[in-house]
């Protein structure tokens, strides 16, 4: 029997994936727990069209990832912060002062997790920070640290 997982099933397939089971493997468990549906014409093309509306959403998330990417090569950041005199900040810039200062300065809003930066940033000048914006999508950010 053709049915349509729900979820991922060890084993068997992963969810919205069209396998092919034994009769009563599917009438005694996966159908009465709603793990599956029966592949029906209906259930088939229903799957169909969720999966092009999932590629298309995913090509448009790549494609406005792209362009953020292409907009921060020309931007730059600035910030400031108190340091001593050999240029050595007290304390350190974190990927949240940066991500705020991004969201204030240039409008565009992206979570702290995206920006690479291990130990932040704990000298004044300009920096080169990676931005992975999306999956297999890295920008570079330059960040300038102002002494106060």
């Amino acid at each position: 029997m053709k049915v349509i997982l729900n979820q991922d099933i060890k084993g068997q397939g992963k969810k919205g994936q069209l396998v092919e089971v034994s009769d009563g493997y599917a009438r005694n468990y996966l159908l009465p727990k709603k793990l599956a549906k029966e592949a029906t014409k209906e259930n088939i093309n229903v799957m169909q069209g969720q999966k092009e509306s999932e590629e298309f959403r995913k090509k448009k998330e790549l494609e406005e990832a792209q362009e953020i990417a292409k907009q921060m090569e020309t931007l730059t950041v600035k910030l400031s912060a108190k340091a001593g005199e050999n240029g050595k900040l007290f304390g350190s810039i974190t990927s949240k002062d940066v991500a705020e200062a991004l969201t204030m300065q240039h409008h565009i809003k992206l979570d702290k997790k995206k920006f690479v930066l291990p130990d932040g940033i704990k000298t004044l000048g300009t920096t080169e920070v990676d931005v992975k914006i999306h999956t297999g999508v890295t920008g570079k950010l330059k960040v300038q640290v102002e002494n106060l």
